[in-house]
């Protein structure tokens, strides 16, 4: 009965460790959300008569026009404007993925940023390199003892 009781007491030993490892790497949960909720990006046209602020999820939350855009015909502004607004929210989203690779992108295998790259790069039409503002990518994940009960062997996400 001993020996049954010391590998019961051993199993629920490693649940608890289990447990406490889960909760260490959620514990960054509410500091994304902050950080994310806080996030914002400005980006000005190259003329200086335009300039956008983009937060979270790219959202624009400003508009300024320069007195000098009003010496821009309508089709001309409009363009600018939307070139602006692009450039805004793509170096929002890209903060905002830089974030969550900041906070998950070691514990789950993600790479957000290089996602959010690819997806900017074809949509714009651009390489990679070309895509406005670069972030950095997350360092690469500690090397962990393999284990029939550690389920972070690879992504849980869909690609």
């Amino acid at each position: 009965m001993s020996a049954h009781m010391d590998e019961l007491i051993a199993q629920f030993s490693k649940f608890q460790s289990k447990i406490r490892e889960a909760e260490a790497r959620f514990e960054g949960v509410g500091d994304m959300q902050q950080q994310i909720a806080e996030l914002r990006h400005s980006a000005t046209s190259p003329d200086g008569t335009v300039t956008v602020v983009a937060g979270a999820g790219g959202s624009v939350t400003d508009l300024t026009l320069s007195p000098s855009a009003m010496r821009l015909d309508h089709s001309q502004l409009a363009s600018v404007i939307l070139s602006t607004l692009r450039q805004a929210v793509a170096g929002a989203v890209q903060q905002q993925a830089g974030i969550v690779d900041e906070t998950f992108g070691d514990t789950f295998g993600l790479n957000t940023s290089e996602r959010v790259r690819e997806a900017q790069a074809e949509a714009f039409g651009t390489a990679e390199q070309d895509a406005p503002e670069q972030t950095p990518q997350p360092s690469s994940r500690p090397s962990r003892s393999r284990d029939d009960d550690f389920f972070d062997d690879g992504p849980i996400l869909r690609r």
